[in-house]
């Protein structure tokens, strides 16, 4: 307390002597070392200190600041100015106290918020939220579209149930007819005819199923009987006839694939294997013609003459359109002609002792030669076996030299699963 009362008494005398003195002498460097050890100085702004006249204010300087000096002379004792040190450092951690807190919350409460836009992509932020929105949409909507859904399978039942069970059946006669080809002497005339018939039944079933609507017009080119004639009935009964005439095509392969060997060669049934395809895609093409045409023509009401021209117009776009379709399968049709009627041969024929110096063993089958064939680089495959290879890739088997710029298709006794819907 003694030490306390000194300091005031100091402390009012040299304010005293700042009054009576006619102007306030700015310390030097020393004096503001000094300053900094024994004690605090507060700069401040005018319009927000107002200091007391017996606190010893200077008058604002040309930076428009005050400046209020409060040290220990050096008189004081040491006792007096590390009281006062400690004053001023509790009093500046509490300040700091109190202004670091609401800082960390300010910076606190932006990153709860979600952020809206990415930076690094440089995406605008709308896109998000409408995907946001969006996905929230569909699952609150999703009752309604499993109803929704639910009542469309049970109206459609017949009609879906169809298209699987034609889709099933012509994958799993497809990879027999093409398994049945690749046996080649070693197939199964029971499995061949087993095939033909699950396709004649099948055939026949739908179009009994059917009979009032006559779907088996579609494959003579005339209109079924089906009324009213909309979109989705054209595009079924399109669908189906397609699938029909793909029957039909693989209902011919099996009836190849029954010919004994000493009538038709491998060779020889690798090409009409081949123009059976061909055939078959043409066909294809050209049925959903008569269909198409009687949807477009009755676009509108007959009597309405506007309508009428519309769907006139409309028709004969489409066949210009089939037309040039038409135009571009007829290259690759004459082409597949053309090797039906002349044939090819894979590299020469090898001789006894070339088979030998080759192992006397074919690399694709694994037995002995079968009409062995030297290719380009010298390597020995039997006809049979590198004809079939042949079908899909065109380079050596061995060292993958390239021997032929084109690939035969469906020689393999494969079917296109292309669905020609017009």
């Amino acid at each position: 307390m003694k030490l306390r009362a000194q300091n005031d008494r100091i402390d009012s005398s040299r304010a005293l002597k700042l009054r009576e003195s006619p102007t306030v002498m700015q310390p030097n460097s020393n004096d503001q070392d000094s300053h900094a050890v024994n004690g605090l100085c507060l700069t401040l702004q005018p319009e927000l200190t107002r200091a007391p006249a017996t606190t010893g204010v200077t008058a604002p300087d040309t930076a428009g600041e005050v400046r209020v000096p409060m040290a220990g002379g050096p008189a004081e004792s040491s006792g007096g100015a590390s009281s006062r040190r400690s004053r001023a450092n509790s009093h500046s951690h509490s300040h700091a106290h109190g202004h670091t807190r609401p800082q960390q919350h300010s910076h606190a409460e932006p990153a709860t918020e979600p952020s809206d836009a990415d930076p690094e992509s440089g995406e605008p932020s709308t896109s998000f939220t409408e995907l946001r929105y969006l996905f929230r949409w569909i699952q609150k909507s999703l009752p309604f579209l499993i109803i929704l859904c639910a009542k469309l399978v049970i109206q459609h039942a017949l009609g879906l149930a169809v298209g699987i069970g034609l889709f099933t059946t012509f994958l799993y006669v497809n990879r027999n007819i093409q398994t049945q080809v690749f046996l080649q002497d070693r197939s199964s005339k029971l499995q061949c005819l087993w095939l033909l018939f699950f396709l004649t039944s099948s055939t026949l079933l739908l179009y009994y199923t059917f009979y009032t609507e006559t779907l088996y017009h579609c494959l003579i080119f005339l209109a079924p009987t089906i009324e009213p004639l909309g979109f989705w009935e054209v595009l079924w009964t399109v669908g189906i006839s397609n699938f029909i005439i793909k029957f039909l095509v693989m209902g011919m392969k099996c009836l190849i694939l029954l010919l004994p060997s000493s009538l038709v060669t491998y060779r020889t049934q690798g090409r009409w294997l081949m123009l059976t395809e061909e055939l078959g895609q043409v066909y294809q093409a050209m049925a959903p013609v008569p269909l198409w045409f009687r949807y477009l023509v009755t676009y509108q009401e007959v009597d309405d003459t506007t309508g009428l021209t519309l769907g006139v117009l409309l028709a004969l776009v489409y066949l210009i359109l089939k037309l040039l379709a038409l135009y571009g399968q007829w290259g690759p049709f004459l082409k597949t002609v053309r090797l039906f009627l002349k044939g090819e041969q894979s590299g020469t024929a090898a001789t006894r002792s070339q088979c030998i110096d080759a192992g006397d063993i074919c690399p694709i089958c694994q037995g002995e030669y079968r009409e062995p064939r030297t290719l380009l680089c010298q390597h020995i495959f039997c006809d049979e076996c590198i004809a079939l290879w042949f079908n899909r890739e065109k380079s050596c088997p061995l060292c993958r030299t390239v021997i032929t710029e084109k690939v035969y298709k469906w020689r393999d006794g494969a079917t296109s699963p292309h669905l020609q819907i017009y």
